[in-house]
């Protein structure tokens, strides 16, 4: 039990045990990476560290805060639980009165992007103006234990007119407190927001550490934990939850939608296929989009020639050395700016099918 079982980024843990270690812990940690890294996990076990009533720079687990923390571990119940009290006609004006908010001990709370109703959430969730201000008051209340922990999972979500809030807190920070923002990167969040607090970019966990890993904690047979390795870019919770079926079915339409892009052939069999990612997938459409990037990252690969890398897809080798025939570098650098932009309009409520079918007829090689 404690910080050792924590996968990689053993630099990261090491500066984390030595801030508690030290008793000079800042009021505003940034965690960045991947979808499946570990921040989250790491948050959570540094809020167990910080109010463990045994250890100074770890956590006992068995302890009172310890196991009340220790629920954080899997929010989604906890999630579930807050969105049924708040009711299934929530409406905005509810949603701000009552905060989603979840908070398993009274020095640590958790903050989600709000999706609003259980049944039928919103499309993007986002973290909201009241979740924002009930972290601007709390903050400040002196701790029942060692020290007040606020993770804010998904913190790239907030509106940057709304994420003004949090510099009042960062500019005259509690002694007592501290913020935990993860996002995918720091550019996600305003320039007034990371530079105020200390930053961690989480790498990749090491192939032999991930195929080691997934060994002991899945059934999965030798081949089949290489490729989750190799799938999930070295993100531990990532591979635990990926359904190589299902990956392998939704980069096939997404592969095979890049290839008729090229042509401009066939739109009725390209308008099906966006119509499908965009609406009537289970996968959420921004990690959707992320499986368009790592396919374009080995399109990019096998167009300059490098034939002997290892592909991010190596189940689909044949086919993106294929395309990669097909195409330049300069129709490449147009499809992965075409999704940047695409991704920036989301957070405008952009149609998610209009903005991929204009995308997708922009490809056509002219």
């Amino acid at each position: 039990m404690g910080f050792s079982e924590f996968l990689g980024n053993e630099r990261i843990v090491s500066a984390l045990r030595g801030m508690l270690r030290r008793e000079r812990v800042p009021s505003a940690l940034l965690f960045t990476g991947p979808r499946g890294i570990g921040k989250y996990a790491l948050a959570r076990m540094f809020a167990q560290a910080a109010n463990c009533e045994r250890l100074k720079d770890d956590f006992c687990g068995e302890c009172d805060p310890c196991k009340k923390i220790s629920r954080l571990a899997d929010p989604a119940p906890l999630i579930e639980l807050g969105l049924a009290e708040r009711g299934e006609s929530a409406d905005s004006a509810m949603v701000e009165r009552m905060p989603l908010l979840i908070e398993t001990n009274p020095d640590v709370w958790l903050i989600v992007p709000d999706p609003v109703r259980l049944r039928t959430p919103v499309a993007r969730p986002m973290i909201r103006v009241g979740q924002l201000r009930a972290v601007q008051r709390a903050a400040y209340f002196q701790p029942h234990g060692r020290r007040r922990v606020f993770i804010l999972d998904g913190a790239d979500t907030m509106r940057w007119n709304d994420a003004d809030l949090f510099l009042k807190i960062l500019e005259e920070p509690p002694d007592s407190a501290t913020l935990i923002l993860l996002a995918p990167t720091p550019d996600s969040l305003l320039p007034t927001i990371r530079s105020r607090c200390l930053q961690f970019h989480f790498a990749p966990v090491r192939e032999e550490h991930m195929e080691a890993f997934l060994k002991e904690r899945t059934d999965a047979k030798a081949p089949e934990r290489e490729l989750l390795s190799q799938l999930s870019c070295g993100s531990p919770g990532m591979a635990l939850t990926l359904d190589l079926q299902e990956s392998s079915r939704l980069r096939r339409i997404i592969l095979t939608l890049l290839e008729q892009a090229v042509t401009g052939e066939k739109s009725g069999q390209i308008f099906a296929a966006t119509a499908q990612l965009a609406k009537r997938e289970k996968e959420s459409f921004e990690n959707i989009l992320d499986l368009f990037y790592s396919l374009l990252s080995d399109v990019l690969e096998f167009s300059q020639g490098q034939t002997h890398s290892l592909p991010r897809n190596p189940d689909l080798r044949r086919e993106l050395e294929a395309l990669g025939r097909k195409v330049n570098f300069e129709w490449i650098l147009r499809a992965t700016q075409g999704l940047d932009v695409l991704d920036s309009r989301l957070r405008r409520n952009v149609g998610r099918q209009l903005g991929l079918d204009a995308h997708i007829a922009s490809l056509a090689t002219r």
